[in-house]
């Protein structure tokens, strides 16, 4: 596997502050940071059925206040425009929220500024491209969820409780939060790829989540489409929930590359750019 930043404990800029972002990760690429909140792992690979550029992007930035906010986009419109979007997604919430003087109030206005500047600017590209985002900002020890679309937020503690899961954007998701149908029903429905509500739509609405308390050792993961249509929840929840964050993550991602290359009966399977990031607190 690819691993430009391994051994890396720490993402040092001239502030002082880690920061990373990355788009158009084509080979498997996984980076491992322990910050002042806690240890983040990210990962990003092209999806193994195509050879155009992975239309995925993320995005890690330390606070001022020794918080981090953890990006995921999505591009879609397909090759130039889904890359260009995810790209503009995640460009335009890091400028928002990079600043040495922002405290907790003034970043969660900063996040909806920039996820509303995406817009503007995928918008304006005026070729279809649109893009599905998922942000955690992080004040230790609160975490809030800002997502648009299908991208996935969501934090479980270290005995296997889910505190918190997003719902997606789309009439599967919403039928699955309504309880019409189930969530393995839902991952394999032939319509989870539609969506209602994107970065680059006149009528995109930002949907934040509570703000929630984490424990020590809880797992938060922030992820694209990639990751959650190929693993099933309950496998999500056991392969992250405890254990060294960065194996657990490389395990996690090998299952759902696996998953879009082998099809196995009553399994998902559906070949996508993978792009999560993962944090566990302390």
């Amino acid at each position: 596997m690819a691993n430009p930043m391994q051994g890396w404990d720490t993402l040092p800029t001239d502030s002082g502050h880690a920061e990373a972002m990355w788009t158009e990760r084509d080979e498997p690429s996984q980076a491992n940071w322990r910050t002042a909140a806690g240890r983040v792992t990210a990962y990003s690979a092209r999806s193994p059925h195509k050879d155009t550029p992975n239309e995925d992007a993320l995005a890690v930035v330390e606070t001022s206040e020794g918080g981090l906010v953890l990006v995921v986009a999505d591009g879609m419109g397909g090759q130039a425009a889904g890359e260009a979007a995810a790209r503009l997604a995640v460009e335009s919430v890091v400028n928002a929220v990079r600043g040495s003087d922002l405290d907790a109030e003034r970043l969660r206005s900063a996040v909806v500024d920039g996820i509303e500047e995406a817009n503007r600017a995928v918008l304006a590209l005026a070729n279809g491209a649109g893009a599905t985002l998922a942000v955690a900002l992080i004040s230790e020890p609160f975490v809030r969820s800002f997502h648009v679309g299908d991208a996935s937020f969501l934090l479980m503690g270290q005995r296997g409780r889910v505190k918190f899961e997003s719902i997606a954007h789309s009439p599967v998701g919403y039928a699955e939060a309504a309880g019409l149908i189930d969530a393995v029903d839902a991952i394999q429905h032939e319509e989870r790829h539609i969506v209602s509500n994107c970065v680059g739509d006149e009528k995109m609405r930002i949907e934040i989540g509570p703000v929630l308390s984490m424990a020590q050792f809880d797992t938060l993961l922030v992820a694209s489409d990639g990751l959650v249509d190929n693993v099933l929840p309950g496998e999500l929840v056991s392969g992250l929930r405890s254990g060294p964050l960065e194996h657990c993550a490389a395990e996690i991602a090998d299952l759902a590359r696996s998953r879009m290359v082998n099809e196995s009966p009553g399994l998902p399977s559906k070949p996508d750019d993978l792009t999560f990031l993962a944090y566990r607190r302390g």
